[in-house]
């Protein structure tokens, strides 16, 4: 009994010590680049890259020092002078103690000396590691990754795109982290699959995504001894009735084998969210839920959730369960019994988990079967999301695979010779023989099968070209050499984008048609019913607002689709985030009329209508001319029968994008994609993400912050700068308010995809009109105006329906009977 009581006494003696006494990482470099002198941020000193102090060496025959002299009067030192690299060129620092480093990267883009470095992309690479891939801003960015690092230097390489391009960097910190900052044990993997353990956990490099005070106020790095950023996570709860905030005055009892102020602050375990029990409507037993954006799906990511039982008045008292993406993580968690038996002591645990089909993590906890009816709740307090990005096994370390390379290439010149020779004998043998009919497919995998029938007879009941078509084929079956020789065999180089379906490559086919070929992961059923839907859905709709289906291939274990070549990419490129000259207003509206259209076809060009689910700016391409074609149908569902007035399928779509009532009710309607097409809108006239968590906490969301303008009337204080002086008055306001419609909570409230197109015809008429004779004389160009009669699109009166007035003088048409026959007309 003395022998326990002095082993936790001992304990409590160790962790009191440790919480006491300040971290000091053995390596802490903080580099100002592309500046002549020192500066601080965060009350720690960033050295100029110029002062060469011995613990960096740069290596760049061709590197400017830049220098911002116009910066933003809120702009801090460090973020107003970089260094840009027009040849690869790199920073090697000495390392004095092996183990886990947190290095950041600080891109600040301003124009200087002839360079924008908006336009910079480049590529980051750490000790081997690809961190960064044609990377990109126009914004400031901070960019974290915790690494193991067994060797004695760090080499950061930044390479441009190609010969002509640039890189830069305003600022590298490197510095050690904790001894148990990322522990090799104790990570659990979750899946459909069930838990198991996941090991060698600190091998891999893992990027900061996500960092959540939960239940708390933002915390900036002055707050926390490893200088990190934590926000609050309001804007990722799925419901916000749900949860209910908590907090206490009193520091967290650390405790050895826990949590330290290293691995969380404590402001972060003072605080936290629990179940709203106030809330009667929930009814008793109830999940909190949180989303976090991540961006593509099925990308493994370490998820580190912190907890402190602050709300409990003895132990044993809280019982919950915790999932990640639905699934069971935990089971009647007990905090009691993780932390030496004492309350308020914080505790993290690590869970292992692939985004999901919305390209997000879901976190969820809710009370246990075995919580008594008194004392149901639940509690989290803090959220860390990291992706894991590397492949490279950090105990090989660089130097390794560089002899790897090296050994590689004698013993590949010792083999060379006999190749050559067995090729020559082979291709001789070869020609002396008939050759044999390719196989039409793999046998090992031939996924059409698995939903009945034979892969040709489920493709034939879509197929609607018997003849040959343009590119040469009788069918849309393309075989799997032809879109090899289009793709250079699948060459990176023509990597034109990623989605959660795959790779997407351009090429050319053998009569010279540009495709965009869609590629699957090789090997992998994962895709398979959107690989399904995309060709039944495509095969049997043509329209000019609609991205065409050349063909696909089933062949190879590959499943690989095949699409017109869309010159001008997704229209969020041309919003934000790549450097391409701004759109007019007038080519936005242009744009957002022709998806209206495509869409209008799709919800009404058949009985049943399809319903698209996936509405995003990313699946809106522009071809040479800038026509919109609505792109990626993997998700697409056949509307409800006559006699339904939906259809009840699991949620699908994109986060920032989703309807909320489909969400909730799990019902789908084509005013689900009106809804998503209503944040389109808005994405289009703000030229910014529908889901940005760099931004301030009321920011965050597009929707619901341009929706608070919008109702305030004050829409043009956010619209894109570039627009500034381009808009119409009237053409602003009608636009400003068929998106509010469009996002109506209900379904019921909201417009059709035909309302919405005719709306955006008068937005563009009233652009184009300007102001009246009247207006003009009487020097009141921006005056509202009623639309004339020659306005009004010929036979309207009759055939349009209903009509209402919207309060302004404005017709709002309540119908679209005009527009269905033209649309259909427009079809095939």
């Amino acid at each position: 009994m003395e022998t326990k009581t002095l082993y936790f006494l001992s304990l409590v003696i160790i962790s009191l010590i440790s919480s006491s006494t300040p971290f000091t990482p053995a390596d802490n470099y903080l580099l100002n680049c592309g500046s002549a002198t020192n500066t601080s941020l965060d009350n720690r000193v960033f050295v100029s890259d110029a002062s060469r102090p011995g613990w960096f060496f740069l290596s760049a025959d061709r590197s400017v020092s830049l220098t911002d002299q116009n910066p933003s009067p809120n702009s801090p030192a460090l973020y107003r002078t970089a260094r840009v690299f027009t040849t690869p060129s790199s920073y090697k620092f000495n390392i004095k103690k092996n183990g886990t480093h947190l290095v950041r990267f600080h891109f600040s883009p301003f124009a200087a000396k002839g360079f924008n470095l908006s336009t910079a992309k480049f590529s980051v690479v750490v000790n081997g590691n690809m961190m960064m891939r044609d990377f990109s801003t126009q914004v400031v960015v901070l960019k974290e990754y915790i690494m193991k690092i067994d060797d004695e230097t760090l080499d950061i390489w930044l390479r441009p795109v190609d010969e002509t391009g640039f890189g830069f960097v305003s600022a590298i910190e490197v510095f050690s982290a904790p001894n148990d900052f990322i522990v090799d044990y104790g990570a659990k993997l979750v899946s459909a699959d069930g838990i198991e353990e996941y090991k060698n956990l600190s091998l891999h490099v893992l990027e900061t995504v996500h960092r959540i005070n939960v239940g708390g106020s933002k915390l900036t790095p002055f707050n926390d001894t490893l200088w990190r950023t934590w926000i609050p996570d309001d804007d990722f709860l799925v419901l916000k009735a749900a949860a209910k905030r908590a907090a206490t005055t009193h520091t967290p009892n650390y405790q050895s084998g826990g949590a330290s102020p290293e691995i969380a602050p404590d402001n972060v375990y003072m605080t936290a969210q629990q179940m709203n029990k106030d809330n009667a409507t929930l009814g008793a037993r109830f999940n909190i839920t949180w989303d976090f954006p991540v961006g593509l799906s099925g990308v493994r990511h370490l998820v580190r959730l912190h907890f402190c039982d602050i709300i409990s008045t003895s132990l044993n008292q809280l019982y919950f369960d915790v999932y990640v993406n639905d699934y069971s993580a935990y089971k009647d968690l007990d905090l009691s019994t993780l932390t030496f038996h004492m309350l308020s002591s914080p505790v993290y645990i690590d869970f292992i988990a692939d985004s999901n089909h919305l390209g997000a993590v879901r976190v969820s906890v809710g009370p246990s079967d075995i919580s008594t009816s008194l004392k149901v709740n639940a509690i989290l307090n803090g959220v860390e999301i990291m992706k894991m990005v590397n492949v490279l096994d950090s105990r090989s370390g660089y130097k390794k695979s560089r002899i790897w390379i090296v050994l590689g290439s004698i013993l590949g010149g010792l083999l060379v010779f006999g190749l050559v020779v067995l090729a020559v004998v082979l291709l001789c043998k070869r020609r002396k023989q008939k050759p044999k009919p390719r196989r039409a497919e793999s046998v090992g995998w031939t996924p059409l099968r698995m939903y009945g029938g034979s892969s040709h007879t489920r493709i034939s009941e879509v197929t609607v070209n018997a003849s040959p078509g343009s590119n040469g084929y009788h069918t849309l079956r393309i075989p799997f050499a032809d879109i090899q020789s289009a793709t250079n065999n699948f060459d990176e180089n023509l990597i034109i984008g990623s989605g959660g379906f795959g790779m997407v490559y351009k090429g050319v086919l053998k009569d010279n048609t540009k495709v965009a070929v869609k590629r699957g992961v090789p090997g992998s059923r994962q895709g398979l019913p959107e690989f399904q839907t995309e060709i039944a859905v495509l095969s049997r709709i043509r329209h000019r607002h609609l991205v065409s289906l050349i063909g696909y291939c089933e062949e190879q274990s590959e499943m690989l689709l095949v699409y017109e070549y869309m010159e001008r990419g997704p229209l969020k490129n041309h919003l934000y985030g790549s450097g391409y000259p701004p759109l007019s207003w007038k080519q936005r509206l242009e744009i957002c009329i022709g998806a209206a259209r495509g869409l209008h076809y799709l919800h009404t060009g058949s009985t049943q209508g399809i319903i698209h689910r996936d509405i995003k700016s990313t699946n809106i391409l522009l071809d040479q001319n800038y026509v919109a074609k609505v792109a990626d149908f993997g998700l697409s569902r056949s509307g409800p029968c006559l006699n339904e007035t939906h259809v009840s399928t699991g949620v699908k779509g994109s986060f920032g994008y989703l309807d909320p009532e489909y969400f909730r009710r799990q019902q789908l309607t084509d005013k689900s994609d009106v809804y998503s097409f209503g944040v389109v809108l808005f994405e289009v006239l703000c030229a910014r993400p529908a889901v940005d968590p760099l931004l301030a906490r009321e920011q965050v969301n597009l929707a619901e912050w341009a929706m608070q303008w919008q109702k305030k009337g004050m829409l043009e204080k956010i619209i894109d700068p570039h627009l500034v002086g381009q808009i119409n008055r009237r053409s602003l306001k009608k636009y400003g308010e068929t998106a509010e419609k469009c996002l109506a909570d209900y379904g019921v409230d909201r417009p059709t995809m035909g309302d919405v197109l005719w709306n955006l015809e008068y937005v563009l008429q009233f652009q184009e009109s300007g102001p009246s004779r009247e207006q003009r004389a009487n020097g009141n160009a921006n005056a509202q105006e009623i639309p004339s009669p020659s306005m009004v699109p010929e036979g309207s009166s009759s055939d349009a329906g209903a009509e209402r007035e919207d309060g302004n003088g404005v017709s709002d048409i309540t119908t679209s009977k005009v527009f269905s026959q033209l649309m259909t007309n427009e079809g095939r």
